[in-house]
């Protein structure tokens, strides 16, 4: 069996989140349109419940990425620090556009912050991997 080193928790831990994070949308977006014909209602209390485990899984990614910057003492400079730059600015998206969608009260407010926040989590674990293979 392979050594499991600190590189390999800090991945997995980060990855974990991810699934969380990403997947999570990705499921309840999904899942919205049957929730609708259950109740009106069962789309919103079905994503309150998510969000107790979606937002620490967002801290999760947020310290776990900053320990991945630091462990693979990330540059800044040149291709791999403009991805790196774009992905942060794509995670903050993320955070921002799922808070608004949280908060929204107008249907088109919930459709516009929920597709942007889908979309820009999507492009964050994109750019992850582009990361990790540069």
């Amino acid at each position: 069996m392979l050594t499991v080193h600190w590189s390999t928790v800090r991945l997995f831990i980060h990855v974990l989140a991810a699934t969380v994070w990403v997947g999570g949308q990705l499921t309840l977006a999904g899942l919205v349109p049957g929730l609708r014909a259950i109740s009106p209602d069962a789309p919103r209390t079905v994503a309150r419940r998510f969000n107790r485990i979606a937002w620490p899984a967002f801290v999760v990614l947020v310290a776990t990425g900053i320990w991945n910057i630091a462990a693979v003492h990330a540059s800044f400079h040149g291709a791999y620090g403009v991805t790196l730059m774009v992905k942060i600015g794509v995670v903050a998206a993320s955070g921002l556009s799922a808070f608004l969608h949280s908060t929204a009260r107008s249907k088109a407010g919930l459709a516009a912050w929920g597709a942007i926040a889908g979309l820009s989590a999507l492009a964050a674990l994109f750019l992850g991997i582009l990361l990790a293979r540069g």
